[in-house]
């Protein structure tokens, strides 16, 4: 993949988090999704690759864009995957709350897991924790080993879960390992990525999400050196038959980090709502100011890219 994609792909997360941040607060989840789908859709044509989406919005019947399958790109150039989530944390930017944002990765063809859209078991750290994490393990198993690697006690370390039901017992067992808990909402892409960021005050993501999420955000932590472990987590036997026509025989397999997003990946996002990582859109009278990052796993380059977008100059805004 050409280094110089990852600064055209980075064009397509501001464009839909400009348009889905106009729709903070006002409440209207599907509307907040919808600008960030048809802002990604239009921008993603002016890209030259010939690429598939592969994570996307959904199946084609219910997706009338950014469905997996479609072909993305002006044609011409590489072939590419693409996983994509053109506003992660739809209720989160629908409320006017943090950790919103528009997120893509892109990878040789055939180097993503086709995910079903069922749940997904994960754990995830940041570097210091690469090769030490096993879902099979307790949290507290987990929870002693990056303590040991980080230096500090477990009452020092925090542990970052979507606030569910059925993270229940997972919470009491970290709990009595004696780690500090932040729970969400949404977003669980961020809240992994938060893992490698040293200010963040993340030290590790347990819990059960998105299957789909999960290999966007092993692909953000392949560029930056974290690990993460997934496990598919069917919800009936509709989704165990979708998963096995998508190729997956195991519905019990533990996945790597390198078996979920393989060879030479790109990651991109643009904060929509401010963030653990990523400060969100700012509208100015001349225009907006946007915060991305952008990762590629072949070199490690880290790129933080803050934009002046005028509104006048650029009218498909």
């Amino acid at each position: 993949m050409n280094r110089n994609l990852a600064l055209e792909f980075v064009r397509v997360t501001e464009m839909a988090a400009i348009s889905s941040a106009r729709l903070m607060g006002r409440g209207d989840e599907k509307a907040a999704d919808q600008a960030a789908v048809d802002a990604m859709r239009t921008m993603l044509d002016s890209v030259d690759c010939d690429a598939t989406v592969v994570i996307g919005e959904g199946e084609r019947d219910e997706a009338p864009m950014l469905y997996i399958g479609e072909k993305v790109g002006s044609g011409n150039g590489p072939k590419l995957d693409i996983a994509l989530d053109p506003l992660e944390g739809t209720t989160v930017c629908a409320n006017g709350g943090w950790n919103s944002i528009a997120v893509m990765a892109i990878a040789e063809k055939g180097n993503f897991l086709n995910a079903p859209d069922t749940y997904m078991e994960k754990i995830a750290v940041g570097p210091e924790g690469k090769g030490l994490i096993n879902i099979d393990d307790t949290p507290a198993e987990n929870l002693k080993r990056l303590a040991e690697v980080k230096k500090c006690r477990i009452q020092d370390l925090t542990a970052v879960i979507l606030d569910r039901p059925r993270h229940e017992e997972l919470i009491r067992q970290v709990r009595d390992a004696g780690a500090r808990i932040q729970l969400i909402g949404d977003g669980d892409v961020s809240a992994a990525i938060a893992c490698s960021e040293p200010d963040s005050g993340i030290d590790i993501l347990f819990g059960t999400g998105g299957a789909p999420e999960g290999v966007i955000a092993a692909a953000a932590l392949r560029c930056i050196g974290g690990d993460f472990q997934g496990r598919l987590k069917p919800r009936n036997d509709e989704e165990i038959a979708r998963a096995k026509t998508m190729g997956i025989d195991d519905i019990n397999k533990i996945y790597t980090i390198d078996e979920l997003a393989s060879g030479n990946v790109m990651f991109c996002a643009t904060g929509v709502t401010d963030g653990s990582f990523l400060n969100g859109v700012k509208f100015k009278s001349w225009g907006a100011v946007t915060e991305s990052i952008v990762m590629r796993s072949q070199s490690g380059t880290i790129r933080r890219i803050t934009a002046e977008h005028r509104f006048d100059t650029k009218p498909r805004y």
